[in-house]
């Protein structure tokens, strides 16, 4: 598969090009021909981004967070093509979202702590969000930037004389790795428009 990836200088990309070329995909430089784009850019630039991209006829796979949902799967729907988000690409983050939304069946009082590293513009993360969505509303999300952090996240639940703790560790950037080539592997045949979540290919 032909890709352009958006971001291969950042802190994602710089590990995803490798792993992509190694994978057996092509690098390209621009949109045209391309049979899928990656992005892992910044909030700012995704819908721009996946504009010029679907404007080529080139579905997208979206791992930049905070950026406005909505007007992309507007975009993806003009464009009768498939986009790809997922708020985290690592399967461990998708189980520890599974483990907390059925946890909480039993528990449902909970906080959210997430910790980044301290160059992360969104705050709460995607991640965070897409959890709280499965859990009770108003449940609290407590947000980290610290040097040395990478990506982590654990759902407390509370309850007389117990608590149970739910937690995630990203170490390593290539965590994200298999989530972004089963994405890859799926896009041809996702509908169009906007699909969110790992959880949705698995």
């Amino acid at each position: 598969m032909k890709v352009f990836l958006l971001g291969k200088g950042g802190k994602v990309g710089s590990v995803l090009g490798p792993a992509l070329q190694k994978a057996g995909h092509e690098l390209v430089d621009s949109a045209d021909g391309a049979d899928a784009a990656v992005d892992f850019t910044r909030p700012d630039a995704v819908e721009e981004n996946v504009r010029t991209c679907l404007e080529a006829g080139t579905p997208c796979v979206i791992g930049t967070t905070g950026f406005n949902q909505e007007h992309v799967a507007a975009l993806a729907h003009a464009h009768d093509l498939p986009v790809f988000f997922a708020p985290n690409f690592a399967l461990g983050a998708v189980l520890m979202m599974r483990f907390a939304a059925e946890a909480c069946k039993l528990l449902p009082d909970a906080a959210i702590v997430e910790l980044h590293h301290q160059t992360k513009l969104d705050a709460p993360s995607g991640t965070a969000k897409a959890t709280a969505a499965l859990l009770p509303e108003g449940t609290p999300i407590y947000s980290v930037r610290l040097p040395g952090l990478v990506a982590h996240q654990e759902v407390i639940f509370g309850g007389p004389g117990q608590t149970l703790t739910i937690r995630h560790d990203t170490t390593s950037r290539e965590a994200f790795l298999p989530g972004v080539l089963l994405a890859l592997e799926k896009l041809p045949s996702l509908p169009s428009g906007l699909t969110v979540g790992l959880d949705a290919l698995l």
